[in-house]
């Protein structure tokens, strides 16, 4: 059964708790990336619009259980209010108490109030699930509908995620989705389950062990893995290349050796690379094989791997990326992972689908320009690896079914 919707339901004259990522970047009190704000702009109108008394709730940076005024939601409520064009409320600093309560009950249909930072209370991210319960049912005491259009922390049962929809739920509430988890869990569950072929996974970033689990989950699925970046040497290695100073989990070689035995050709790695001596100073050096000196380390794909790697990307119909070819905050070592994204682009415009899992991915085709052109660009980094593992999601899965 499928998750039910925000459009599922009736939010006229209801008070709708809605947990959004409000988790936007602030300098001098005011917010200097509003792209999450503007993310959760659709669900928020479609209450409002419905008559809904809407209270928002995100989390800011790690105050760790503390009102610390440099975490507050203010500039957050400041844009939202500019945005909106509308006055929006902000709670108080102990989050779900009696003045929240009272700023709650006097809303009227069509208003907004942002509760304060979701993690000023320890109990938010507790390890203690009784009390993540606990400051969930005091969220819930503000609201009668629950709506989660927060997908970046939709992997971690925290009590705005997991605790308050069961509360809504066991006082007869809905509990539902909002439309940008809709659209997460309509493409990245698509994309792996229902793939038009040939179905291309591109993996990348720094950690291998993060994605071990990823490609297990993948093999099966797909017809072709790319795999660059830093977890690219330690399969390298396990090949028995030399990497030279590159980064390498060597406490992963087994199970790498593992992967590659099972995967029968699937995974391609790269064939060259662009490496440096020095990672913090060094020049780029074009090294044109497989194999990596001594004295250098890796620090992007080369241009035969590139062109390797296009022509996959260009004769797939379904693509999944996450992660980046190379340091791509250098601009000497973004050329690998620019061409895979202009190569996805192309793909996408070709009629291909294209996924990108967030995280350092989703910076670099937003950084590049290339994000409109891509079918999904998701809003969480983890929570998509998690998803296309086939992890269980608890916030996911707590919410109610058609």
């Amino acid at each position: 059964m499928a998750t039910k919707t925000i459009s599922d339901i009736d939010v006229a004259g209801r008070k709708v708790l809605m947990r959004v990522d409000f988790n936007v970047p602030l300098a001098d009190g005011k917010v200097t990336n509003d792209k999450r704000i503007v993310a959760a702009l659709p669900s928020i109108n479609k209450v409002l619009q419905a008559g809904g008394k809407l209270i928002l709730m995100s989390h800011l940076g790690r105050p760790e259980g503390q009102v610390s005024p440099e975490f507050s939601m203010k500039p957050v409520a400041d844009r939202l209010g500019e945005l909106l064009g509308l006055e929006v409320k902000l709670g108080p600093s102990d989050i779900a108490g009696a003045e929240a309560e009272a700023m709650a009950r006097s809303l009227e249909s069509g208003e907004v109030l942002l509760l304060e930072n979701v993690r000023f209370d320890a109990r938010e991210d507790s390890k203690d699930l009784d009390e993540v319960e606990a400051f969930g049912r005091e969220l819930a005491a503000l609201g009668e509908v629950y709506v989660n259009d927060a997908f970046g922390t939709c992997h971690r049962k925290h009590a705005s995620m997991w605790g308050l929809p069961r509360a809504i739920q066991a006082a007869g509430g809905p509990a539902v989705a909002g439309l940008l988890v809709e659209k997460e869990i309509k493409y990245l569950a698509e994309a792996v389950a229902h793939p038009a072929r040939p179905f291309v996974a591109i993996l990348g970033g720094a950690k291998a062990s993060d994605k071990i689990k990823l490609i297990s989950a993948l093999l099966d699925k797909v017809d072709k893995i790319i795999i660059g970046g830093g977890m690219a040497y330690t399969l390298l290695k396990s090949q028995g290349a030399t990497v030279g100073r590159s980064i390498v989990k060597d406490d992963q070689i087994d199970a790498m050796k593992d992967l590659l035995a099972r995967a029968g050709g699937k995974i391609v790695l790269p064939c060259d690379h662009i490496c440096t001596d020095d990672f913090a100073d060094g020049a780029p050096v074009a090294n044109d094989d497989v194999n990596i000196p001594d004295n250098l380390m890796g620090m992007d794909i080369g241009p035969k791997s590139i062109e390797a790697f296009n022509r996959i990307i260009a004769g797939a119909k379904t693509i999944i990326w996450n992660g980046p070819m190379g340091v791509f905050e250098k601009a000497d070592y973004a050329t690998g992972t620019l061409a895979v994204a202009q190569a996805l682009a192309s793909a996408t415009d070709g009629g291909g689908i294209s996924v990108i899992g967030g995280g350092d991915s989703a910076a670099a085709v937003e950084q590049m320009g290339l994000a409109d052109r891509m079918t999904h660009v998701s809003t969480g980094g983890g929570a998509s690896l998690t998803y296309l593992e086939g992890k269980p999601m608890g916030p996911i899965e707590v919410l109610d079914r058609k």
